[in-house]
């Protein structure tokens, strides 16, 4: 036994050269078929954005979930978070001086049985005024009464500790849309019961 561990060891050491160290589990061809297509390749997301809490809604937020971090451990399979290449270079390129930006995110759940993405907009850098004037972009005039009760429900619910980092927009199954909401998936089928009731300005009792 002596005489093989030295053998042993510098056999290992040379296959580890030669083709490196194998990960733990690789993606399913599914996953790395679904990255190709979309563009996706793997991110860390900001911590402000793992710590705070999500809304599912962004017209009506009738909760808040999460945190995302704690929303991201709790799946059941393997996950990632994913972001797309012509996405990252955008972020990469704005400009220092106006930190305010939001953008998408995936959270690939890899199962045996499928394939989920859940899709989210890191809001993390805007308090809920510059979240409506990043609307106002895109809704021009259309945005203060459309988004009015949203930022009177947001600021409450950071004003009583809950700080909202993002939104989760909808969720794709194998690459196809899921018809449910994602505020209605879920508080019903993602083992994920809501924090803080919006409508009410309270926490969920736990």
């Amino acid at each position: 036994m002596q005489r093989f561990f030295p053998s042993f060891a510098a056999t290992a050491m040379v296959f580890t050269l030669l083709f490196g160290t194998c990960p733990a589990t690789a993606q399913s061809p599914r996953a790395a078929n679904l990255r190709q297509s979309l563009g996706l390749i793997p991110y860390a997301p900001p911590k402000a954005f793992l710590d705070g809490f999500f809304i599912a809604d962004e017209g009506r937020p009738a909760f808040l979930f999460g945190p995302v971090g704690e929303f991201a451990a709790s799946r059941s399979c393997k996950t990632s978070w994913l972001i797309e290449d012509s996405e990252k270079e955008r972020l990469d390129k704005r400009d220092p001086a106006n930190p305010v930006f939001e953008y998408t995110l995936y959270l690939e759940q890899d199962c045996s049985d499928g394939l989920t993405d859940f899709v989210f907009l890191d809001q993390s850098a805007m308090n809920p005024k510059q979240w409506i004037e990043w609307r106002r972009q895109f809704h021009k005039n259309k945005a203060e009464p459309e988004y009015a009760v949203a930022v009177k429900r947001l600021e409450k619910a950071i004003a009583d500790g809950f700080p909202v980092a993002g939104e989760m927009r909808f969720v794709l199954r194998n690459g196809e849309l899921d018809a449910t909401s994602p505020q209605e998936l879920l508080a019903t089928a993602t083992a994920c019961p809501p924090r803080y009731d919006c409508s009410k300005g309270e926490p969920v009792a736990r």
